[in-house]
């Protein structure tokens, strides 16, 4: 049996495309842990965008095999997996103990427990199609709470007029693949996979649009812990559909030095890679 199904020519060039589209995302955080690496310390970044991620990415990889024909969604989570174990090692040899106990209870908890309770119930308590469309259904549901992420980041740049925390080229980017991915969905008839897509574009094209509005309005000149705060969530941004952050190792300190909209600078980039975390995995 060969390993692309090219009957479906539509999946199997939407699938393609979104692999190309969810590799690159999943790729992001590497400047990120290249500067752990280099530093020899996390400087505050958190590992939960990338223990969900794994899990998020664990998930699919699981639901791909109770399937056919869905090669293309078993190479982009499989390599997620793969990618997201590398992350989060790195952070577990370079992060403070509070963070590392915290990070493992996480795994223990979420990728170990919570993946293999999933896995064991479906198993022996349900066959065939049936099982598939129950782990299909745990997958869509994870996939919304993921998709919903950035909403606090949606909340933060209309409090403070700025889109200093909303990289335009991560949000069409997740746009993009969100879009593809759906159309995969679409053309395999599998509602699993593109329903959380349709949620996954509709936020995606908000924050675009939000940029748009509050591209060249100004940052308020006090801007208090609270909105200091909101701006460095959301901690779990796929991959997932998508999933590093890349910024300044203190924030309050570069938001007091921003006055004004700025999308290039180091804290983007911690949000960029905060956000592609968790939205590509599907």
């Amino acid at each position: 049996m060969p390993l692309f199904d090219t009957h479906n020519t539509w999946a199997f060039v939407f699938g393609l495309m979104g692999n190309v589209i969810s590799f690159a995302v999943f790729l992001s955080p590497v400047p990120t842990f290249y500067r752990v690496w280099k530093k020899k310390t996390t400087e505050g970044f958190q590992s939960l965008p990338y223990v969900v991620a794994l899990f998020s990415a664990t998930l699919w990889l699981y639901y791909a095999t109770q399937k056919k024909d869905v090669f293309l969604l078993v190479t982009i989570n499989s390599f997620g997996c793969f990618i997201e174990t590398i992350y989060i090692s790195i952070f577990l040899a370079f992060a403070p103990k509070k963070a590392r106990m915290l990070t493992v209870k996480l795994l223990l908890l979420m990728n170990f427990g919570g993946f293999c309770l999933i896995l064991l119930l479906c198993q022996f308590l349900a066959k065939g199609t049936t099982r598939a469309k129950i782990i299909g259904g745990i997958c869509v549901g994870f996939s919304v709470c993921v998709f919903a992420a950035p909403l606090s980041i949606i909340r933060t740049v209309i409090k403070t007029r700025s889109v200093e925390y909303m990289p335009f080229s991560l949000s069409l980017t997740l746009t993009i693949s969100a879009v593809v991915w759906l159309l995969y969905g679409l053309a395999l008839k599998d509602i699993y996979v593109a329903f959380p897509n349709v949620i996954g574009f509709a936020l995606g094209a908000l924050q675009m649009i939000l940029y748009v509005v509050y591209k060249y309005c100004k940052t308020p000149p006090h801007l208090g812990e609270k909105e200091v705060e909101a701006a460095k969530l959301p901690e779990v941004t796929l991959d997932m559909l998508k999933l590093g952050t890349v910024s300044s190792p203190d924030p309050i300190a570069a938001v007091r030095q921003t006055n004004k909209c700025t999308c290039g600078n180091d804290r983007g980039a911690e949000v960029e890679g905060k956000q592609s975390s968790s939205a590509t995995a599907t």
